[in-house]
């Protein structure tokens, strides 16, 4: 059992969890992830550990409510506890030096993003960092970023923030001027991170993707998030998360994401109208 230390609010429908698991601190590195089960009969999810603690032996997890288990866990409280967390898991980033590396992050991916963008500061990198959100209210970690990078530019689909339009325009702008970029690293919805592969394709600039499919039990058995890269069948659980950008089928991975919407709204029917009858999802999804 995982206690939760504390609980904020981000976001509308955006919480961050400090949880209390100290084997999972001591090992965690920029790019792991952890499987939550929340009770016994709860599903599995993945959640990236956005940061963690060694010496006070926390994690923290940010989580955005789209399915019935982040639903359920977004109404947990400070002194819960989490059933099960299983990890770390995946296999962290390699980091090293750099003369400049670029983050792209799309609404939730900021929490994914940030652990790599403080390891990318702390060893000296010089770090830009565009983060892009529905709104300004939807823009998440904003001073934390800001602390592990020499330079945030943020971009707003409605205009209220920042660039009026999507992350990755700003993205192309850098590379048309020409800035030296040794490598971009994007981590948000599957359409943004296709997007900026696009957009670093005919720079030729080394893109980093982390990929968070549908998962069961993260150890490559079921097969769930299954993904071709550069004509191989890769398991993001495994052999991931972190892809190279040019090389993923986004539009298969697209596809397979969405064979199970029926089933993600029956078991969130389930959950806010128990009395409906309606058999409980077994499946995944965050």
């Amino acid at each position: 059992m995982y206690r939760i230390l504390s609980k904020e609010v981000l976001a509308p429908r955006i919480k961050s969890f400090q949880i209390e698991a100290p084997e999972i601190a001591r090992k965690a590195q920029p790019g792991h992830f952890v499987i939550v089960r929340l009770d016994k009969k709860g599903e599995r999810i993945p959640l990236t550990i956005a940061d963690h603690d060694t010496d006070a032996g926390t994690i923290e997890l940010v989580v955005q409510e789209v399915g019935r288990t982040t639903v359920q866990m977004g109404l947990m409280k400070q002194g819960d506890y989490i059933m099960d967390i299983m990890g770390p898991l995946g296999i962290p980033l390699h980091i090293e030096k750099v003369d400049c590396v670029v983050f792209v992050a799309g609404g939730l991916g900021v929490a994914p993003i940030y652990p790599k963008a403080k390891r990318h500061f702390e060893v000296g990198s010089h770090v830009i960092s565009l983060i892009g959100a529905q709104s300004r209210d939807l823009i998440i970690m904003r001073d934390r970023m800001e602390k592990v990078s020499h330079e945030v530019r943020y971009s707003t689909d409605d205009g209220s923030f920042g660039h009026h339009g999507f992350v990755t325009d700003i993205l192309k702008e850098i590379l048309e001027q020409s800035t030296k970029v040794d490598e971009v690293i994007a981590v948000g919805p599957l359409v943004m991170m296709k997007a900026a592969a696009m957009v670093t394709r005919p720079f030729g600039v080394k893109t980093i993707v982390s990929l968070n499919p549908i998962m069961v039990d993260g150890t490559g058995m079921c097969g769930g998030c299954r993904v071709t890269v550069g004509g191989q069948t890769k398991f993001a659980c495994v052999d991931g998360p972190a892809f190279d950008g040019h090389q993923v089928d986004f539009d298969e991975l697209i596809a397979r994401q969405s064979r199970f919407l029926e089933q993600e709204k029956t078991a969130m029917q389930s959950f806010l109208e128990p009395s409906s009858g309606q058999e409980e999802c077994r499946c995944h999804r965050g």
